[in-house]
């Protein structure tokens, strides 16, 4: 009875061992060979940077003379003309200060008048050898003197009277008043730096964005070069612009160098303020209706023996050149090398020159249908005893126990 219980046991053995060799995993995928069609694109990179919107003309209007505020005539957002007076100060002290200087002036040309004639009566007794050289020369030297005061005065008055008309301040130029730092009766102190009053831009449908484009990006950045932006206030809207300049002045701020890149940005609706955060979009590069392959298709390598199984032949050899690059085309069932000179790229197609036509069907690799565990998995005996914690030493998928379900063949419907 033992006997037959063994046999018994035995032939359940042996039929599990066939059964596994006839039904394991084999570890072979289905592979099929990966292509793509040569089309026309559009090529384009761009620099994303963030600035502030300016006016293109900003002027900081001040004045020259200290005093007290008497009148204002603009406020924020008034529109002004160059010439228009928008502030007047306190004229009193500097009027007193234009009467005495008058009257300095007076003293002083009166005195000139007299040393000037009593100079010519001298000279002419001098002349005549009546009077001494010592008497001449002090004659001389009083008109001098008188000369000088004069010229003096002269200029103290001309001072004094300029001084009286930066009191009355005008706008220097057509514009709109964008800030005001004053208010009537407050006293303005103009000493080693002078004080600004107003802050008028020119035109507000002209503006501009100071951008500050990384270090790294800066060497991609041209003039002339097409730009889009949005502001905060406008989330929706596009607006669009030209670089104007590209300044050579490096800011450093927190160990992050950054250029300074002007760009033009019209504002025709006024929409857009000054002092508006701008993100920017430079498109360093813009090609239209390029030809162009996967970039992947550059750096496919035919295996024969896979191709063979395929039933794809392969149809010459690719020649060797720095200055072009091999694609593999695809015609019927067979691929052939194409040498080809690259272009510009958008990262997953690359541009071409040359050697390829649209429609073209090139080779851009192998796919296998199999999972990624499948691929990494070897074939193990269900019945073979696995390594401490669950390893079979490498003889089963990465990761995975000796009994991965993986390994154990699918029931057949």
């Amino acid at each position: 009875m033992k006997k037959k219980t063994l046999w018994i046991i035995l032939g359940i053995i042996a039929a599990a061992v066939v059964l596994w060799l006839v039904f394991r995993p084999t570890g072979k995928e289905s592979v099929t060979l990966e292509t793509a069609t040569v089309q026309r694109i559009d090529i384009s990179s761009s620099v994303t940077a963030t600035g502030t919107v300016e006016p293109v003309t900003k002027v900081e209007v001040g004045t020259q003379v200290s005093g007290i505020i008497s009148k204002l005539y603009v406020d924020y957002n008034d529109v002004v003309n160059a010439g228009q007076v928008i502030a007047e100060m306190d004229k009193v002290n500097l009027q007193a200060e234009l009467s005495a200087a008058n009257a300095q002036l007076s003293t002083a040309k009166t005195e000139f008048e007299y040393q000037q004639k009593e100079f010519n009566r001298m000279k002419t007794l001098h002349d005549k050898e009546l009077i001494s050289d010592s008497e001449f020369d002090q004659s001389q030297y009083q008109y001098q003197s008188a000369k000088n005061a004069y010229s003096q005065s002269q200029a103290s008055y001309t001072k004094v009277r300029r001084n009286l008309s930066y009191a009355t301040i005008t706008s220097p130029i057509d514009g709109v008043v964008i800030s005001k730092a004053v208010e009537e009766g407050q006293t303005v102190a103009a000493g080693f730096s002078t004080p600004t009053l107003f802050t008028i831009a020119k035109d507000l449908t002209d503006m501009q964005v100071i951008a500050n484009v990384d270090e790294a990006d800066i060497g991609q950045v041209k003039e002339g070069q097409r730009v889009t932006y949005t502001v905060a206030a406008y989330p929706d809207d596009v607006f669009e612009g030209r670089v104007k300049q590209v300044r050579l002045e490096a800011t450093t701020t927190s160990n992050v160098v950054t250029y300074e890149v002007v760009i033009n940005a019209p504002n025709p609706d006024l929409k857009v303020k000054p002092g508006l955060t701008a993100t920017i979009t430079i498109f360093t590069l813009e090609e239209e209706d390029v030809l162009s392959v996967p970039t992947k298709a550059l750096r496919f390598t035919p295996d024969p023996e896979i191709l063979k199984n395929l039933g794809v032949t392969i149809a010459g050899r690719p020649e060797r050149s720095e200055s072009t690059r091999t694609v593999w085309v695809k015609k019927g069932d067979s691929i052939s090398p194409v040498q080809v000179v690259t272009g510009n790229t958008s990262g997953d197609r690359t541009g071409i020159e040359g050697g390829l036509a649209e429609g073209d069907e090139v080779v851009t690799g192998f796919s296998a249908e199999a999972s990624k565990k499948k691929q990494e998995s070897v074939e193990r005996s269900p019945f073979a005893p696995g390594p401490p914690g669950g390893r079979n030493n490498g003889n089963a998928s990465k990761g995975g126990s000796s009994n991965a379900p993986q390994n154990i063949p699918a029931p057949q419907k």
